[in-house]
């Protein structure tokens, strides 16, 4: 079987099925889908009834189970990223869910309700933009991984060869994954950020890739998804992967990021930066170990740049991370400690300087991935740099494209694109795309996981910090904010709907979505609202004596601000907290 999947499709619908009609050069398959039994079969392009609806689609993303029975959901949109050797990468824009029942007549208004809800789920997770995939092509490995398979990896399927960390579409394939016959229409998706750019320097032209690929384990929100699981899985764990091509040579060089892997947590409570909280009674050695166990086996050895705060509430983190690299005492294993803020305080952010002289050495000894043109492997990658901050986003975007650049310096001066001597931040054009792709890999994955656009990107565009990026990253920060506060209870649901990590039961007899509120989260903010309302009337509408007025509003002003500090004292209470999963509890 080739390693391929159908790239033209129509989808045929009638009362009874699905038809997806594979469209490609000599296909004549066609794929059945029963809207009753939600049987799967193979069939031909003249068992499809000339009474069909037909629409065009560009890929199944696969099936889910909600209240109202099974749904569809298709590719009915895709904007073309670019080519990458010879193999066409897409970002799907737009979807659409179907589904198999004709009607809603055998739901309750309940049921109506819930089912109505885990739709709008779905969408909110289709409507975030960074779903990448290639009918031709397995966009889920490294260049690294790609060269060292075997004949019969390469016949296998898109689906069954690809790593399943980074399908996101993987529990919505799961009947079409069990059904090796139907596999050309189960398409791998991946999401994250893919960029690609035809550049030049010194007359010599070559491609510039950059691929960020989001795990589909521990996936999450920025709050309620922190440290790691039982499985060892981080939470928004990114592989991120340079690559360069020129004159049919390859380069790449690949890092990781992820949440500090022990057991914490930093639940949202209304406060601006809720405190964390180590687990003061799970098992972190055997997490841990878990985590670095596998990430040895694919990426060999880890140099983890920690970049959190060593004062203050991040400070124990830092600590429990330090002790368990040194607990572990594993030689494949370092561990360095650059407090970020400390060192760049005052916008002094050359001092990131200190950091890269520090790591040059063992980043030389890492090396890069490259291969010749006639497919000779010159160099392999021995290892990875892996990242980290509170959120493994903004400082560690920064210090990740600090890091490929100094590896794109020394990929192009072997392939001859760099003169001797040369460095690339003096070529202003490819430094302007460079900077750019990388600020918008950082605005991607901060999207993704904080529900906004990254902080400190002025730095990344422009190699300084300004005042300006200060006052966007205020901006940004209240944002993060409120939804962190309000709605990633929502977004954090809809990701475990997506991912599967919640299977919808419709005979279930209490709806999931339905969670009773106490009297607290009800009567305060009301209380809230008509003590601050009946403040502004009395300094409006003044009584009889400045001292009757005065009364008036130190009884409602004081009832207001009483009432905004019990609701912050009880601050758990209003947050949007997720009800479809119980997360694991913190001590």
């Amino acid at each position: 079987m080739a390693a391929t999947t159908y790239e033209r499709l129509k989808l045929h619908i009638t009362p009874e099925k699905f038809y997806v009609e594979a469209c490609d050069d000599g296909a004549d398959d066609v794929l059945t889908i029963d809207r009753v039994s939600t049987e799967v079969t193979l069939a031909a392009k003249k068992d499809v009834p000339p009474s069909a609806v037909t629409r065009p689609i560009f890929g199944i993303l696969g099936t889910i189970h909600l209240v109202a029975g099974n749904y569809l959901i298709v590719i009915t949109k895709k904007t073309k990223i670019g080519e990458f050797f010879n193999h066409v990468i897409w970002r799907a824009t737009d979807f659409d869910v179907l589904s198999y029942k004709k009607t809603m007549l055998h739901l309750t208004d309940i049921q109506l309700q819930d089912n109505k809800t885990f739709l709008s789920m779905l969408n909110h997770v289709l409507s975030v933009d960074g779903f990448y995939f290639s009918t031709t092509y397995d966009l889920t490995h490294t260049l690294q991984r790609l060269s060292n398979t075997s004949p019969e990896f390469q016949e296998m399927s898109l689906l069954e060869r690809a790593d399943q960390r980074f399908v996101w579409n993987g529990h919505l394939l799961r009947e079409l994954s069990a059904q090796p016959e139907v596999h050309r229409f189960a398409l791998p998706v991946l999401h994250g950020f893919i960029t690609m750019h035809s550049c030049s320097i010194n007359g010599k032209y070559f491609n510039w890739i950059l691929i960020s690929r989001r795990s589909c384990f521990r996936a999450g929100v920025r709050y309620y998804v922190r440290g790691i699981d039982s499985e060892g899985h981080a939470a928004n764990f990114v592989e991120t992967e340079q690559i360069v091509h020129y004159n049919g040579s390859r380069a790449s060089f690949v890092q990781t990021r992820g949440s500090i892997p022990v057991f914490w947590s930093q639940r949202p409570n209304l406060k601006y930066k809720p405190r964390p909280q180590i687990n003061k009674v799970a098992n972190h050695m055997d997490g841990f170990q878990r985590h670095f166990d596998s990430q040895v086996i694919i990426y060999g050895k880890q140099v983890i740049i920690n970049l959190v705060n060593q004062k203050g509430s991040e400070k124990p983190l830092e600590q429990t991370f330090a002790t368990m690299v040194s607990s572990l005492g594993s030689g494949m294993i370092r561990y360095i400690a650059f407090d970020f803020h400390k060192e760049c305080k005052n916008m002094r952010w050359d001092r990131l300087s200190i950091l890269l002289d520090q790591v040059a050495e063992i980043q030389d000894e890492l090396s890069y991935f490259l291969v010749d043109s006639a497919g000779k492997v010159v160099t392999n990658q021995e290892g990875v740099f892996r990242s980290n901050c509170m959120d493994c986003l903004d400082r560690t975007n920064v210090i990740q494209s600090l890091l490929a650049r100094r590896s794109l310096q020394a990929q192009l001066q072997r392939l001859g694109v760099l003169h001797v001597g040369q460095k690339l931040e003096e070529q202003d054009e490819f430094e302007k795309i460079y900077k750019n792709a990388w600020a918008d890999n950082a605005n991607a994955c901060a999207k993704q996981y904080a529900g906004t656009g990254a902080l400190k990107t002025d730095f990344t565009r422009t190699g300084k910090r300004t005042q300006l990026g200060l006052i966007m990253d205020g901006w940004n920060s209240l944002k993060r904010y409120y939804k962190n506060n309000f709605s990633d209870g929502f977004r954090q649901d809809s990701i475990d709907l997506f991912l599967g990590n919640y299977s919808v039961d419709e005979l279930e007899s209490h709806s999931p979505l339905s969670v009773p509120k106490d009297w607290k989260f009800l009567a305060l903010p009301i209380i809230m609202v008509v003590a601050f309302s009946m403040c502004i009337i009395c300094l409006l509408m003044a009584g009889d004596t400045w001292t009757e007025t005065l009364a008036y509003v130190l009884f409602w002003g004081v009832a207001s601000i009483g009432t905004f500090f019990i609701i912050l004292y009880n601050g758990k209470d209003f947050v949007d907290a997720p009800r479809l999963v119980q997360k694991e509890k913190i001590d």
